[in-house]
């Protein structure tokens, strides 16, 4: 299958393009932190000439408890949005989860985000897909690779062929996830840009107990071999400061990556240290096409 282009914005997403970032917090806290995040990630990765997709979300409804913080709600995150979107000039994705919400984010942000526990549900992708957005749809932790290429159908013969999909980890016994690598040139298949989101899998789904957990020291390593694999983009969720992010507790603290303003850095390490490797883990990954190597 030849790869498939998504445009976004003024960026051109694909598995044979180069690398673009999808990055910010999980939960939008306040206007005044999108802003301050949004600016900071803007400077960041234009320093290092990658795209950015500035994500977060006006509510995360799958928290493990009822007191997981779950974002400033959907009426007062809207507008924030639109407002992100305008001020910076980026692009933007956000997580919808009833058929209802998508088309009034659709007019807010640029990519609608179906997250992995609902990315089966048939109602939610029929009414993303007919926003014209471009989709990106989490592959299930319950989901073979294989089996995205029905879930993208779904969306594409909805009319939309504006499709991303992503990895995020699959289930492995009780509350932990490993990541596949062999999942990304599966999914490339179908040819549509392949996102790997470093961030999530790492997390313990529901591994402290009330709250989820997970691993950041992995992250840098999983990101790396993404990349060296060959995918469109990857999905980091990124904070100032992770161990207080306003979301489910202890999984952010140690699944997020920490940017720091004053130094451009994210604390990926995606800067001056290895700013050369990565960039030449994508340019070699995509030299030549996966099959000949």
């Amino acid at each position: 299958m030849q790869p498939r282009h998504v445009t976004i914005g003024d960026m051109t997403l694909g598995n044979d393009l180069p690398l673009v970032l999808i990055a910010g917090p999980c939960a939008l806290e306040s206007r005044a932190h999108a802003l301050e995040v949004s600016a900071a990630l803007v400077e960041i990765t234009r320093k290092l000439g990658i795209g950015l997709i500035y994500k977060t979300s006006f509510d995360k409804a799958n928290r493990t408890s009822l007191s997981g913080a779950r974002g400033i709600g959907f009426d007062n995150g809207l507008p924030i949005l639109a407002e992100i979107r305008e001020a910076r000039g980026i692009p933007m994705l956000t997580d919808v989860h009833l058929p209802e919400q998508c088309a009034p984010t659709a007019e807010a942000v640029d990519v609608l985000q179906i997250p992995a526990y609902l990315c089966r549900q048939t109602d939610l992708l029929v009414a993303a897909a007919n926003t014209g957005a471009a989709i990106n749809v989490k592959k299930g932790q319950f989901l073979a690779p294989w089996d995205m290429q029905h879930v993208a159908a779904k969306v594409a013969q909805s009319g939309n062929e504006r499709v991303l999909l992503c990895e995020r980890g699959a289930s492995f016994g009780y509350n932990m996830l490993v990541s596949d690598m062999r999942s990304l040139p599966i999914l490339a298949e179908t040819g549509y840009p392949v996102v790997f989101d470093a961030t999530h899998s790492v997390q313990q789904p529901g591994g402290q107990g009330g709250k989820s957990g997970g691993e950041r020291r992995h992250v840098e390593t999983l990101a790396r071999a993404a990349v060296a694999v060959g995918v469109a983009a990857v999905f980091m969720e990124t904070h100032e400061d992770p161990d207080r992010a306003n979301n489910d507790g202890v999984l952010r603290g140690n699944n997020v990556i920490k940017f720091v303003p004053d130094e451009s850095v994210l604390k990926l390490h995606i800067g001056d240290r290895i700013r050369l490797s990565i960039a030449d883990f994508d340019s070699l990954a995509k030299a030549r096409p996966r099959s000949a190597i």
